[in-house]
């Protein structure tokens, strides 16, 4: 497709499927080098028949994420950008929510980002051009929706982190960013049902829904080096859904088109 990443070496956490094998496929078409992560072994297997290199990893586990790091650069020969995309999105209304789904949701989405940045930062210091893009969400950052409440905290989480590690990582020269995820066709989402996925399309002024694909070219972007000043910052990408100040907006829009 182009040489934007020529030369770059990234990781991808939760890679083996939906955004995260997008961002993976679009990485590896700008011409970085890619390595990808699943939760099991299993999971890794048809993304190495997709001649990807793929280990499993556990992102909750600091010592599992340090080893991928170490596989990582073995494997690549260095690391100059690190996608933190690993992450579970369960439906859980708040009444019934339990410690446990409130430790599994955070656990993976918030402590697994925390984990896998913090055993990549000698690494991406040693490249110089460091790159840290996070998958967070429009959900607990813009939107909100019924039983998603803690998916939303964990998200609004993300970009708490984002924030002040860009500044801390920035005498580093490393970028922390984050793409915020509308809604994707994704096998999660097929699995909410066709009428769930006709709902959503509605909601989006562009009239569909968007691509893994489309989520990867913003973290291409985020990593390559024209956006070497951009730091702390969000990029959206949603074909509009958050914009609309009421259902009549698209109503309106559509009557007048």
């Amino acid at each position: 497709m182009s040489d934007l990443l020529a030369g770059r070496c990234a990781l991808v956490t939760g890679g083996t499927l939906g955004i995260g094998f997008g961002i993976a496929q679009t990485l590896r078409a700008h011409g970085a080098r890619v390595m990808v992560t699943g939760l099991t072994d299993k999971e890794c297997g048809p993304v190495r028949d997709a001649g990807f290199d793929a280990i499993a990893v556990d992102v909750r586990d600091p010592d599992a994420c340090a080893a991928a790091i170490e596989q990582a650069v073995s494997t690549l020969g260095s690391l100059d950008v690190l996608c933190s995309n690993a992450g579970i999105y369960p439906q859980v209304r708040i009444e019934d929510a339990t410690a446990e789904d409130f430790d599994t949701i955070f656990g993976v989405n918030v402590r697994g980002t925390v984990n896998i940045v913090k055993a990549a930062l000698p690494t991406l210091r040693d490249s110089g051009r460091g790159r840290i893009v996070v998958t967070s969400s429009i959900t607990g950052n813009h939107t909100g929706y019924p039983a998603w409440s803690l998916y939303g905290a964990t998200k609004a989480a993300q970009m708490g982190f984002v924030r002040s590690a860009a500044i801390e990582l920035a005498p580093s020269k490393i970028t922390v960013n984050a793409v915020l995820p509308g809604n994707i066709v994704t096998p999660g989402l097929k699995a909410l049902g066709e009428d769930y996925m006709d709902k959503m399309a509605r909601s989006v002024p562009l009239g569909f829904l968007g691509e893994p694909e489309d989520i990867g070219e913003a973290a291409a972007f985020l990593a390559s080096d024209g956006a070497r000043y951009i730091t702390g910052q969000q990029i959206i990408v949603d074909g509009g859904q958050i914009l609309p100040e009421t259902p009549e907006a698209l109503e309106d829009m559509r009557a007048a088109g």
